[in-house]
C-alpha cells in the first residue's frame, strides 16, 4: 500500500476568498465617484442629510435603519430610485451586506430617546458597531464611526482636542450613550489593529438643521419648537453652560472628508469652534421669533457638561475642513424647515 502523503504547503489549494470573487463581479461598476455605501442610521436627522450628499455625488447607497428615531419619510424622496435601496433592520441583529463603505451612525443621539431604553442603545452602541464591523473585516469595507464629543464627559480641559481621554460618568443616567460610544471606539481600534480594518472615527459635537425631530431633548429644537408654538422657552440650569452648534451640511462634508483621507483613522473631532451659552442661544432665537414666551429656568438635568467647545485643528490641518454656516443662517434654514412640516401650529404629542 502506498502511504498517504499530506501535500506540501505551497502545493494546498487555498480557500475561496468570496470578497475577492464578488469584488471581481462588481468591479466594473466601482469606481471611486461610485462606490456601494452602506448608511446605518440613514433614515435619522445627520444620517439623512448625509444620504441626500451621497447620492448627489452618484454614489449607490444603502439604508439600515430600524426607524426607532428616524422616520422614512426623511428619505421618501429617494424611494424608487435604482442607485438607492432601504432596509428596516436594527444593527444589533447580524446582517450579510456587500459593501465598499460603512458610515455607521445608528444610535439614538438624544436625551430623550437614550434614556428611554439606556439597555438598547448601550447594544446598539456595542453590538451594532461589532456587526458593522464583521461587515467591514470580511468585505474589506472602510468603516467610518460617528462617536460624539459626550465620550469626552464634563471636560475638565477646554477646548477639548482628541488627545483628552474625558471625564465620563460611567454609571450615570448618560453612559449608555457616552460609555457606548467610548466602547464602540474601543471595537473599532481593536479591530484595526487585530484585523487591519480600515477605519475611520469622527468625533461629533452639537448638530443642528433640517430634520431635527421636534422636542428631542436637544437645545436647539427644543427652543425653536417652543418658539414657534409660542411657548416658554425652558433651560435646565442657570444657562451659563456652553455649546459649540454646527449645521448639518457642514458635518456631512466633515465626514465625507474623513470617509475620504487616506492615511489618518481618527479620532478627529467635528463641530464648530465658536461656543455660545444656552442663554445666549435662546435669546438669539426669541429675536429671530419674537412670539416667544420668556425664558424659563428649570433645575439642571444630571451630568449635563458645563462646557463643550471642539478644537479642530487636526480637521483643519488634514482633512481642510472648517464650518462655515455661522449660527444665525443656519437657525434660520431650520426655523423654515420646522416651518414647513407644520411645527409650531400644533402642540408637541
Amino acid at each position: 500500500m502506498t502511504p498517504s502523503v499530506s501535500p506540501h504547503p505551497d502545493e494546498r489549494v487555498p480557500p475561496i476568498d468570496t470578497t475577492a470573487v464578488w469584488r471581481a463581479q462588481h468591479a466594473p461598476n466601482r469606481t471611486p465617484e461610485r462606490q456601494r455605501i452602506l448608511v446605518t442610521g440613514g433614515a435619522g436627522f445627520i444620517g439623512s442629510n448625509l444620504v441626500d450628499r451621497l447620492m448627489e455625488l452618484g454614489h449607490e447607497v444603502i439604508v439600515l435603519d430600524s426607524l426607532f428615531t428616524g422616520t422614512k419619510e426623511n428619505i421618501a424622496h429617494w424611494i424608487g430610485h435604482p442607485r438607492f435601496d432601504f432596509i428596516r433592520h436594527d444593527v444589533t441583529e447580524r446582517i450579510m451586506l456587500e459593501v465598499d463603505q460603512i458610515y455607521h451612525l445608528a444610535c439614538p443621539a438624544s436625551p430623550l430617546h437614550y434614556k428611554y431604553n439606556a439597555i438598547k442603545t448601550i447594544k446598539t452602541n456595542v453590538l451594532g458597531t461589532l456587526n458593522m464591523l464583521g461587515i467591514a473585516k470580511r468585505t474589506g469595507a472602510r468603516l467610518l464611526l460617528a462617536s460624539t464629543s459626550e465620550v469626552y464627559g464634563d471636560p475638565l480641559v477646554h477646548p477639548q482636542p482628541e488627545s483628552y481621554w474625558g471625564n465620563v460618568n460611567p454609571i450615570g443616567v448618560r453612559s449608555c450613550y457616552d460609555e457606548g460610544k467610548r466602547v464602540a471606539e474601543t471595537l473599532c481600534f481593536d479591530y484595526y489593529r487585530q484585523h487591519h480594518v480600515d477605519i475611520r472615527v469622527a468625533r461629533i459635537f452639537n448638530t443642528y438643521g433640517p430634520r431635527m425631530v421636534e422636542n428631542d431633548g436637544r437645545v436647539v429644537s427644543n427652543f425653536v419648537g417652543q418658539a414657534l408654538r409660542g411657548e416658554e422657552l425652558t433651560i435646565f440650569g442657570d444657562g451659563s453652560q456652553t455649546r459649540s452648534f454646527c449645521f448639518v451640511s457642514d458635518l456631512v462634508d466633515g465626514l465625507i472628508r474623513l470617509m475620504n483621507t487616506e492615511g489618518i483613522t481618527g479620532p478627529v473631532n467635528l463641530g464648530n469652534p465658536t461656543e455660545f451659552t444656552v442663554r445666549e442661544l435662546a435669546e438669539l432665537v426669541r429675536r429671530k421669533l419674537p412670539k416667544s414666551g420668556p425664558i424659563r429656568y428649570l433645575p439642571p438635568t444630571p451630568d449635563d457638561p458645563g462646557r463643550r467647545q471642539p478644537d479642530i485643528h487636526l480637521a483643519r490641518t488634514v482633512l481642510d475642513w472648517a464650518p462655515r454656516v455661522p449660527l444665525e443662517e443656519g437657525l434660520d434654514a431650520m426655523i423654515a424647515d420646522f416651518q414647513r412640516r407644520g411645527i409650531g401650529s400644533r402642540p408637541v404629542a
